[in-house]
């Protein structure tokens, strides 16, 4: 099979951000991701698979998902349409006809010669700007083959390209990646294995064993840290990241403040939102603890 024909399952493509990579960039968000972190704002990501949001606010009840669902997913009982989520297969075709986009599908598969298409839309920008493609997720790597065709064409395009990875992911993953990526944002959300296990499910030995490896290989690498109230906010363990940043030679730390913006959609798929704690940071206190950050001789920016 071509590469250009690869396959891979993509749920969003946002335009001209500002935050993950230099300059303007085109963000690729790939679905699937290992880890399960109870303040995920995309929880719409950690399924491999299609999945279908509703919001019965604007439901019209206009019937025409029933005639589109072959799976008897969808069913009318008395005045409601019930959704049935054990019985989707994700095909997506209720949400094709909703009108009222009460039923909206995340995740779609697209072929690398498609994807490329669509970042090559912004491509004047990335000119003026520096900017490139970040891929995103979800975990890039959790689908390592379709990422590497596609930075491998953003680079024979000799586009910037840039990939946010929490790291849980096998050491191969990042082989395949490497000569194609220019820039990784790499998240480092604790020091504490066992807490980290504990609000994430995730490996400390294995994010830190590929960081280690990344370091002597990768173009550049930005280490960024989730501030979340309760779990890493205090400057005692912002100073413990810092200090193993600092100690791995890498010379750039990203603080990025808490938020509950995804919230609404963890309801919208049927899910309870786990995570309890503020509703965010303080701006002293993400100031405070990049002041503590700082004195480990790194440059340290709040926001990405």
């Amino acid at each position: 099979m071509s590469p250009f024909k690869k396959k891979g399952t993509v749920f969003d493509i946002q335009r001209f951000s500002v935050h993950d990579g230099p300059g303007i960039r085109t963000l690729v968000f790939l679905k699937g991701c290992s880890l399960q972190c109870e303040w995920c704002a995309n929880p719409e990501s950690q399924s491999f698979t299609p999945e279908l949001l509703f919001d019965p606010a604007r439901c019209i009840a206009c019937e025409n998902c029933l005639l589109q669902c072959t799976h008897g997913a969808l069913h009318k009982q008395e005045q409601r349409i019930v959704f049935e989520k054990e019985r989707c297969i994700g095909c997506g075709a209720c949400a094709e006809m909703c009108y009222a986009e009460a039923r909206v599908l995340k995740g779609r598969q697209m072929t690398v010669e498609a994807l490329v298409a669509e970042v090559l839309k912004d491509e004047a920008f990335y000119a003026e700007s520096g900017g490139g493609v970040t891929l995103s997720g979800g975990e890039p790597l959790d689908q390592a083959g379709f990422s590497e065709s596609v930075l491998k064409a953003c680079k024979n395009l000799a586009l910037h390209t840039a990939v946010e990875t929490a790291g849980h992911v096998a050491w191969s993953g990042f082989e395949r990646i490497i000569p194609f990526t220019d820039l990784f944002l790499f998240d480092i959300k604790h020091t504490d294995p066992v807490k980290l296990k504990e609000f994430t499910n995730g490996d400390a030995a294995r994010i830190l064993q590929n960081l280690k490896k990344l370091v002597k290989r990768a173009k550049q690498i930005i280490v960024r840290t989730p501030v979340i109230p309760g779990f890493n906010d205090s400057p005692e363990e912002i100073q413990k990241i810092a200090r193993l940043v600092k100690s791995l030679g890498l010379k750039e730390l990203h603080l990025l403040p808490y938020h509950r913006y995804g919230q609404s959609k963890y309801r919208l798929m049927g899910r309870k939102y786990g995570f309890q704690g503020p509703q965010q940071v303080a701006a002293e206190r993400i100031l405070a603890l990049q002041d503590a950050a700082s004195r480990a001789g790194l440059k340290v920016q709040v926001g990405g």
